[in-house]
């Protein structure tokens, strides 16, 4: 059996409240006997202040961008040293190898061993002005199992998730810094339709893809954005194991991997049913015409 916990808490600017925190969900985890416990998206750091044309996410600009830190450098080291032997995935801004890039990055560590990396793909509502774009996805060995990772808008988009049970993900961590609506913002933010997509597609991407799926996400206010919660372990049925809701916490289940994998895969084998030669425009490269009507579309 393994158990997985998945955090919902509020991160920002202050890298030592953010090691506290860490530190809290740690030892929570630890009494409740979590093997595997998924921090948000840019738990070290913070994330962005607001969304969209701002002038404080441009690229390579320091005023309220979240600290740029690298793979080895002390920040990363000060987590592996909190967790110890508890396997852990956690988002940060990782500065690239150029020094000046930044990437909206995630790794899945312990105390001993980085298992391996991951920098977020697909960007939202002018992430782009703040940091660049990953060049895809990888999956990973881990004392745990085989483990892919995503962050938040990435879940938007089926592809992601597929190109990883194809590597033979067991579990997708996907981190989050999701907010509630920015406009017609509902009363109840567990009502609201942003909240509503969130939960939907956690749904969605465990069942298509049987898989376990772990949906952490940022909690309270930062800047201008209000966060949703609702972190959570899905099964690969698509069912909802535990979730945290709107408030900061810990959701915690424990699972089967083998046995789910099995009884799942056993009748309807989405990934073995596929038809993929079914699927060329999927993998067409876009002509002049496409990127024109998304230009326009977007416009």
């Amino acid at each position: 059996m393994t158990t997985i916990g998945s955090v919902a808490a509020n991160f920002t600017r202050d890298l030592e409240q953010n090691y506290a925190t860490i530190e809290q969900y740690v030892v929570e985890a630890r009494a409740r006997g979590v093997d595997f416990l998924v921090f948000p998206e840019a738990a070290i750091g913070g994330y962005l202040s607001s969304l969209g044309n701002h002038g404080d996410t441009r690229k390579n600009s320091a005023r309220s961008l979240p600290p740029a830190i690298s793979l080895d450098g002390p920040e990363i080291a000060r987590v592996q040293s909190i967790v110890g032997d508890l396997v852990v995935a956690i988002g940060f801004c990782e500065l690239g190898e150029d020094g000046e890039t930044r990437y909206n990055a995630a790794a899945v560590l312990d105390g001993h061993r980085i298992y391996g990396s991951y920098r977020k793909v697909h960007q939202p509502l002018g992430e782009n002005m703040s940091y660049s774009s990953g060049e895809g996805y990888g999956v990973f060995d881990t004392p745990i199992g085989r483990v892919g990772l995503q962050i938040c808008y990435d879940k938007a988009f089926p592809e992601a998730a597929r190109i990883m049970a194809l590597q033979g993900a067991e579990i997708i961590a996907s981190l989050s810094a999701w907010p509630a609506a920015r406009t017609a913002t509902a009363e109840n933010l567990q009502e609201d339709r942003w909240t509503y997509r969130f939960n939907l597609f956690d749904a969605a991407r465990a069942l298509e893809n049987q898989v376990f799926w772990v949906a952490s996400n940022q909690s309270g206010t930062f800047g201008s954005l209000r966060y949703v919660g609702n972190a959570k372990i899905v099964d690969p049925g698509g069912n909802i194991l535990d979730t945290t809701l709107l408030g900061s916490g810990l959701a915690v289940a424990e699972v089967d991997i083998c046995e789910s994998f099995t009884a799942m895969r056993a009748g309807m084998f989405h990934l073995r049913d596929r038809q993929p030669d079914k699927y060329g425009l999927l993998t067409e490269p876009e002509t002049a015409d496409d990127l024109a009507w998304r230009d326009l579309a977007h416009a």
